[in-house]
């Protein structure tokens, strides 16, 4: 067991340092998620930071899993800053699911780079400025406008959810004018590309089978072996699933 977890600890420590400036990232997914663990001997819960790329081909590839204590902007500009020393070049696109840290890191990195806000995440913050009475109407509304078929029409679709959730629950039609342009970065894009654009949801896909492989163990032992066994069980594999 000994000599398995050495071995183990050995590809870590060399994934976390290998080159990658021959990486041909297109974009990049960053998102955190939340992994419990035991901390001076309680179940704590912390987050680990997620660094997905897409490669010219539409493959993604596990840039980074870290443990930074906390999704602060100084944390996320270390992780980075480590990514960019080792060759990573700007992206052409970011996704991105709102947390201010991330932004603010993001804007100073690479401020010609656009962003698109994660649909997903933002469905989720509408629904929480409401009374659960208007939940539907507002996922209805909310679908119809981020899944329609043309630019145009999700211009339309926005103006008028903008002019009925006004009157209707204020604190709505607020949450959806925070995002602002960045949630809609997706409609410069061919339509054939807004399904794999306007979400995190790759990420999640990752921590969903982490979950479900750890499932026997609800709280790890630490942080970094959190983050470790993030990229051993799914490192290797995640090309091949996650990349289909």
């Amino acid at each position: 067991m000994s000599r398995t977890w050495r071995k183990i600890k050995s590809d870590w420590d060399a994934w976390n340092g290998r080159d990658l400036a021959a990486e041909p990232i297109l974009r990049l997914i960053l998102d955190g998620t939340v992994v419990r663990v035991r901390l001076d001997r309680k179940a704590t819960s912390i987050s680990l930071l997620v660094v997905l790329g897409i490669r010219a081909d539409g493959q993604k590839v596990l840039l980074a899993v870290k443990n930074m204590g906390g999704e602060s902007e100084a944390a996320w500009r270390a992780l980075l800053d480590d990514l960019v020393a080792r060759g990573l070049r700007a992206p052409e696109l970011l996704i991105v699911d709102g947390a201010p840290g991330l932004e603010k890191a993001l804007a100073a990195l690479w401020p010609d780079v656009p962003a698109q806000r994660c649909t997903v995440h933002k469905h989720r913050n509408l629904l929480a400025h409401a009374p659960d009475r208007l939940h539907g109407e507002i996922s209805a509304d909310y679908q119809d406008m981020i899944y329609a078929a043309t630019a145009k029409e999700v211009e339309q679709r926005r103006k008028a959810f903008l002019r009925k959730w006004r009157l209707k629950c204020r604190a709505v039609a607020a949450s959806l004018e925070e995002a602002g342009e960045r949630l809609f970065t997706f409609t410069r894009l061919p339509a054939n590309q807004w399904k794999s654009a306007r979400t995190t949801n790759a990420v999640e896909r990752l921590h969903e089978e982490f979950k479900r492989r750890i499932k026997t163990q609800t709280v790890l032992p630490s942080a970094e072996t959190a983050a470790m066994l993030f990229w051993a069980l799914l490192a290797r594999s995640e090309e091949r699933r996650v990349g289909k």
